[in-house]
């Protein structure tokens, strides 16, 4: 088949606007995109080989309905930006610090091992060179973090002892692209790559470039926030967001360096802000959107008829990745301490090739190392390789070989590492609730939107996150899905239902609990079955109500007969008030002047007539 006319000669030729095709051919991605997405996750196959296969399909190669591949894949990439960008606001100093020895040791050894081991078969089973068989070898030794993060994510195993394990791998991989982008640079045969700085002035640069994004990001972007926050503006967020992503990819692309490195860098300034999650939930959907079109693009640009005259080189070769990856990675697991099983789940989990690798191959073709015909063939094995996933895991489960919880001599996560309880509102009542539960050692994520409060208890030592915690996505981002808790304790009188329910929904593991205002918005909450609700002021107006009656010199039996008295009155009140909907009725049954209670146990001795 032949190629697809550029846009703006079709455009010419069929008298239709640039806009009139561009509108055309979104409807066609987005539809075939809909349509494989749904089907391959029906399948269990995953949403990246939807995409794939939704884009080799309308692409050129195939249908011929979309072009501009090339064109695309260069947008596209935007999504590999922000992926990089959210993968940095996950390294937490005090997580990274904790995880260290699995990064930095297990993550190193697994992508030297394997790119070397890789390399290696490609340059003495094939006519490749060795500086070709390095840029092909080494991309192999990644993993795909867009197909195995959700996976974890979603089965709630990604704070057990083995989610972390694959996390460590998965961040070290994430963090190898940018010295493999390097590698592949100096082996470059491209003279316009030869033309550019020496190699020491890129480290000055890189260098540079790293110690002016952090002071920017201390002296100018966090201020910034401040003022957005204080605002609450959530659009506002949304702008200084993909601002820094875009702003911190485009210095490094001007110095000639790596745009994701830039985009990480962003990413890790932003890790420990109260402003992390919100920024996080605004940039998800782009990210999500963009990694999409990427995968569509690369499909598109897919040559199919390449890998048709090689299919069985192509399906030995993503044989032989996946089997190199699983004993790699189940040997060094072992190492690291893990029990076999674990350790072979492990592996059978990060045995496919990743979304980085098309990225790199792109590299290694426009430094000239590569054809872009062998650029295709080992696209394709990357993808082979995500579609042998989903099976491996299947084979993994129905051993119990991945098994996150008591198997094999691992124990259940700990509390520090399930982020127990969510509070949401960090004020006079979140800070009691808060208190309590990280007294009793109960690893709390505490979430406010007012500026202030988030500097004040800064100085405490108290770490709370900026944004809005009736969101569904920043929740996400914040841990729900393994969260046993979410306490609302913010002053709202107007939430309810409308705001709680979807909460209920989306995080139905999550015991929920709500801080009500007053009378009216308890019976609002009760049609939601919480978990437990209780008027802001209820307890505190009781404590002082006993108190009163102790210093008038009631006897301390009295004083615990009244206070079971009232509750239980104020429990029949609330029940007849729910029902009739009405927060007049049942107003007969409140004490008033020539109402008192009869106090059962003074009938009892004959005492207090």
């Amino acid at each position: 088949m032949t190629n697809a006319p550029h846009v703006a000669e079709t455009a010419r030729s069929l008298a239709i606007s640039p806009t009139d095709i561009l509108m055309s051919e979104g409807v066609i991605l987005l539809g075939a995109a809909v349509i494989f997405v749904l089907l391959f996750r029906k399948l269990g196959l995953g949403a990246i080989l939807g995409y794939l296969v939704a884009g080799a399909l309308v692409g050129p190669q195939v249908l011929n309905l979309v072009g501009g591949g090339e064109s695309k894949l260069h947008i596209a990439e935007i999504g590999i930006v922000l992926l990089m960008f959210v993968i940095g606001l996950e390294l937490n100093p005090a997580r990274l610090w904790r995880l260290k020895r699995d990064i930095f040791a297990l993550g190193l050894a697994q992508v030297v091992l394997t790119g070397a081991v890789m390399a290696g078969i490609i340059y003495y089973g094939t006519a490749f060179t060795w500086g070709a068989a390095l840029a092909l070898g080494l991309p192999l030794a990644l993993s795909s973090t867009a197909q195995v993060l959700p996976g974890l994510k979603n089965s709630g195993r990604i704070n057990s002892p083995f989610g972390e394990k694959a996390f460590s791998i998965l961040l070290f991989q994430d963090l190898s692209i940018v010295p493999l982008i390097t590698i592949v640079a100096a082996l470059s045969r491209n003279p316009d790559d030869a033309a550019g700085p020496p190699g020491w002035i890129l480290a000055l640069y890189t260098v540079g470039a790293i110690i002016g994004l952090g002071l920017a990001g201390r002296f100018i972007l966090r201020p910034v926030l401040k003022l957005v926050g204080a605002l609450s503006e959530r659009e506002l967020f949304v702008v200084v967001g993909l601002f820094t992503v875009l702003a911190s990819a485009s210095l490094m692309h001007a110095l000639g360096l790596s745009t994701a490195l830039g985009a990480f860098i962003a990413g890790v300034l932003l890790a420990d802000s109260p402003y992390r999650h919100e920024i996080e939930a605004d940039v998800e959907p782009f990210r999500s959107i963009l990694l999409g079109l990427f995968f569509l693009a690369v499909g598109m640009v897919l040559d199919i008829r390449t890998v048709m005259e090689h299919p069985i080189f192509v399906l030995v070769m993503a044989v032989t990745l996946v089997v190199v990856k699983v004993l790699i990675i189940w040997c060094l697991g072992m190492i690291f301490g893990m029990p076999k099983k674990a350790a072979l789940g492990l592996g059978l989990l990060l045995s496919q090739g990743g979304e980085f690798g098309f990225v790199l191959f792109g590299q290694a073709q426009q430094a000239m190392l590569i054809e872009p015909q062998a650029a295709s063939m080992f696209n394709a094995v990357i993808t082979i390789s995500m579609a042998m996933t989903p099976f491996l895991m299947l084979f993994a489960r129905r051993l119990e070989f991945a098994r996150p919880a008591n198997s094999e001599g691992y124990s259940a996560p700990n509390i520090e590492q399930a982020g127990t309880a969510i509070i949401v509102g960090y004020g006079r009542f979140g800070q009691t609730v808060a208190q309590m539960l990280m007294g009793h050692g109960f690893a709390v994520t505490l979430i406010d939107r007012k500026p202030a409060q988030i500097e004040l208890s800064d100085r405490f030592d108290i770490k709370v996150h900026y944004g809005d915690g009736t969101r569904i996505d920043l929740l996400r981002s914040a841990g729900a899905d393994e969260a046993h808790l979410i306490a609302f304790c913010i002053d709202d009188p107007s939430l309810g239902p409308a705001a709680l329910k979807p909460v209920m929904e989306a995080f139905p593991n999550a015991s929920v609990v709500v801080r009500a205002f007053d009378r009216q918005q308890m019976m609002k909450l009760h049609e939601l079955h919480l978990a437990g609700s209780i008027r802001e002021v209820f307890e505190s107006a009781v404590a002082m109500g006993l108190m009163s009656m102790r210093l008038l010199g009631v006897d301390e039996q009295e004083v615990r007969e009244v206070e079971h008295q009232y509750r239980e009155n104020d429990r029949a009140r609330f029940a007849l008030q729910v029902q009739e909907g009405d927060l007049l009725a049942a107003k007969d049954m409140m004490y008033r002047p020539g109402r008192a209670m009869t106090l059962l146990f003074r009938e009892n001795s004959g005492e207090g007539e």
